[in-house]
């Protein structure tokens, strides 16, 4: 069991990664920009892929009507991300030290998963949700109206993930640094979980 507790104290360490590095990333390529335009999403601000991309983005934006990207006091997600996630590290290297000392059953691990993945899903509909209102919600007197060709006003929604075309510009959207580092401490405290599971069943098997 000594294994797995170890794992379930790491692997929630993983998660200060994104203290250091981006959860996202978003990147504009068109063919006046030879360097492409992108934009760092870290939990607690947005920032510059390249210096001046912000406010060149904004600069663009401001020609259809989209609002100007978001500072870090513009949204309370900037401000309560950092703190969950200092919780949930915290809770989480507690249950592994806690199963270490026998204090508790390591399905646990399991239950500490569910509770990040659960967050994990809310806070990408989170971020959905701001880009709809971001490529949406535009400016009535923008110097350019365009439309679709039925008629309908057009939207500037970036993708979740992926890859999508907006007018010349190619739109790329991807997970960055830290949430790989996010995904990989997740995934130790599966391990930790199939591990505990293994210790207790093969000690039932030798009493």
């Amino acid at each position: 069991m000594k294994k797995a507790s170890i794992l379930m104290i790491l692997g929630p360490l993983f998660l200060l990664g994104l203290y250091v590095f981006p959860l996202w990333t978003i990147m504009l390529g068109a063919p006046q920009y030879p360097d492409p335009l992108g934009i760092h999403i870290h939990i607690d601000g947005i920032r510059d892929v390249n210096e001046f991309d912000i406010q060149n983005i904004d600069g663009l934006n401001h020609y259809i009507g989209m609002k100007t990207l978001p500072k870090p006091e513009d949204m309370w997600e900037f401000s309560t991300f950092p703190v969950v996630i200092g919780v949930m590290v915290f809770l989480g290297s507690m249950i592994g030290a806690l199963v270490f000392f026998g204090k508790l059953n390591y399905k646990w691990f399991l239950g500490w998963f569910l509770f990040m993945s659960v967050l994990g899903v809310l806070g990408m509909y989170d971020f959905n949700a701001w880009m709809v209102d971001y490529g949406t919600n535009l400016d009535p007197n923008a110097i350019m109206k365009l439309a679709n060709p039925d008629g309908t006003p057009m939207t500037y929604k970036p993708p979740l993930f992926g890859h999508t075309k907006m007018l010349n510009f190619d739109v790329t959207s991807l997970p960055a640094t830290g949430a790989w580092f996010m995904f990989t401490g997740m995934m130790l405290t599966v391990v930790a979980f199939f591990l505990g599971r293994k210790y207790q069943r093969s000690n039932r098997l030798f009493t």
